[in-house]
């Protein structure tokens, strides 16, 4: 990357956010008001009210501002960002046309590079210093390789969780060249750099995926699935994960949102999390965001963006949606049996701890991310913006934050002790190389497709009578599952 485009604190140095209201994230949730937090080296040296600091120690005002732990996204598609707003009027059928069955094959290894460097640089602009690469576009070795390259270029932490959406996972994972560069980057064990496999179960009666998992104990890497989404994956594939013990407390379910009572009691009773991605679950169809059923099984939960082809790759999205929803659908409820809400089950605290502490669980990284506490890894966002009428007053810092807050407040980010971002610049990052390579990546998408085929991509016709249901969004299967066709009122509600 190239030098700074702002005037950033010298690196090597202390660094303390002095006077902010600091969200500590601990277990309690702890508020500090007027308080600072010291940075020294990669660590929180202390967090508390009028610290003294080592001589020598760099200043950031923190006044009128909220000082928070870097958030941390569990599954976004990065290598899909440069397509961003392609989709703005798909449904998730339509997504998985054009990315599963059509289009996916044409994406290079440069391509999945270019996406994943814009979308890395996004997050650490939006204040996300960890996010989970879920990297299912990797046909080759050399695709995974250009992903990963990308994700080392930018400052940020992240985790390559590893796919291939155009091959069956127990093909892909039985490579000897797929297998090579998973062992070669678990073994790394980079502090900045994690690695999962990433692919879903769905539900056909043979279990083919029962070798994928068995590679991913072979290989001690987590595994990160697509849960209960309608028309693709159900409870089968649950039962089957479970009756083969491959439900372990490092396994996350992305969405799980289409699933029964039993899917999620085995879920809680085997100690994995969910990941909401409730901005995607609201408007692409995988169902309900499964925020009742998480809060009433105990279920640990992270948020997640999913994928710029549609969204912003921000938390505050995020946190908004997963509140509006939630309120919403327990209102609607509640006045379908002509009844009244008058106290909400979901609270702006609780997101912020989904997207902060929460996320550090879902990721393994529970010791050392997700909170501010001394002896933790600083990751560390400012969110203030002197020059915004909505940056005061600040009364309700978790309501302000899920709710008020958006990418142009993160005033300052560190991950790792490094300034990434200061007075609302991105620091030692030239945004000018990123743009150009994704702008060869459409370039090549839009010759590939032909001019008819692009435009036809991004404004799908409204279908003047129902449409054909797709049964399987797979390419490796033909396995074909009726579930979806009726009585599907119990998994559409979550009962």
């Amino acid at each position: 990357m190239s030098p700074s485009q702002s005037v950033a604190p010298e690196a090597g140095r202390p660094l303390v956010f002095r006077g902010g209201t600091v969200l500590t994230m601990d277990p309690s949730s702890t508020v500090l008001s007027d308080a600072d937090v010291l940075v020294v080296g990669d660590r929180i040296e202390a967090v508390g009210p009028r610290l003294e600091v080592p001589e020598g120690t760099q200043e950031v005002d923190a006044r009128g501002g909220i000082v928070m732990p870097g958030m941390i996204d569990t599954h976004r598609h990065m290598w899909q960002t440069a397509m961003r707003g392609y989709g703005a009027d798909w449904t998730l059928t339509q997504y998985f046309v054009w990315y599963y069955l059509e289009h996916g094959r044409r994406f290079r290894p440069e391509d999945v590079a270019a996406g994943n460097r814009l979308a890395a640089v996004e997050s650490l602009d939006a204040g996300v210093t960890t996010t989970v690469d879920w990297s299912h576009g990797l046909q080759s070795v050399e695709h995974g390789e250009a992903a990963l390259d990308a994700l080392r270029s930018v400052p940020g932490r992240f985790v390559l969780a590893y796919g291939n959406i155009q091959a069956g996972p127990w093909e892909w994972t039985a490579d000897p060249a797929v297998r090579a560069f998973l062992e070669r980057l678990r073994n790394a064990r980079d502090d900045m750099m994690g690695v999962q496999l990433a692919f879903d179960v769905t539900g056909d009666p043979a279990f083919p995926e029962k070798a994928a998992f068995e590679a991913a104990r072979e290989l001690g890497l987590p595994v990160t699935t697509h849960a209960g989404v309608w028309g693709a994956t159900n409870d089968t594939g649950i039962q089957q994960m479970h009756d083969s013990g491959f439900m372990t407390p490092e396994t996350t379910y992305v969405h799980a949102s289409t699933l029964t009572r039993d899917s999620y009691q085995r879920i809680a009773a085997t100690g994995g999390s969910i990941s909401v991605a409730t901005e995607s679950e609201c408007s692409a169809g995988q169902g309900h965001a499964p925020t009742e059923q998480v809060l009433r099984y105990g279920i640990p939960v992270s948020l997640s963006m999913d994928t710029s082809v549609w969204w912003s790759g921000d938390m505050f999205s995020a946190m908004r949606a997963t509140l509006n929803a939630d309120r919403m659908a327990e209102h609607l409820t509640a006045h379908l049996e002509g009844e009244t809400i008058t106290h909400l089950r979901l609270r702006a605290q609780q997101v912020v701890e989904w997207c902060t502490r929460g996320g550090a669980h879902a990721v393994g990284r529970d010791s050392d991310l997700g909170s501010l506490e001394a002896g933790r890894k600083a990751d560390v966002v400012l969110v203030k913006n002197d020059s915004s009428p909505v940056s005061f007053p600040l009364l309700n810092p978790f309501g302000h934050v899920a709710f008020q807050a958006q990418r142009s407040d993160v005033h300052t980010v560190l991950v790792d002790g490094r300034v990434v971002k200061h007075e609302g610049r991105l620091v030692g990052i030239d945004l000018a190389p990123v743009r150009r390579e994704i702008e060869d990546t459409i370039e090549h998408l839009r010759a590939e497709l032909g001019e008819e085929a692009w435009q036809a991509g991004m404004f799908p016709e409204v279908p003047a009578a129902e449409a054909e249901v797709l049964d399987n969004p797979y390419r490796y299967t033909d396995f074909k599952d009726e579930s979806k066709r009726a009585g599907g009122e119990e998994r559409v509600l979550g009962r």
